[in-house]
């Protein structure tokens, strides 16, 4: 298994615990504060979508990037 494998897997595994916990937060906040809840599940879909793609990205980068800094294939 090499580097760049195991830190794009690593990057998408917290990313997708970040959304789920974005979107966990997000529809707490918005069902309990501010309007009805299907308007409040789809707004924090999409937080976690938008969430987990930051997170996909940023994997997919340090993943390619990180091994070329530190010399190693």
């Amino acid at each position: 298994m090499t580097l760049n494998f195991l830190l794009i897997i690593i990057g998408l595994a917290l990313g997708t615990l970040a959304a789920l916990i974005a979107f966990l937060i997000t529809y707490g906040e918005y069902s309990r504060h501010f309007m009805t809840k299907g308007k409040a599940l789809k707004i924090s879909l999409e937080t976690a979508l938008f969430i987990f793609i930051v997170f996909a990205v940023i994997a997919v980068i340090t993943g390619f990037a990180f091994p070329k800094i530190l010399g190693t294939s």
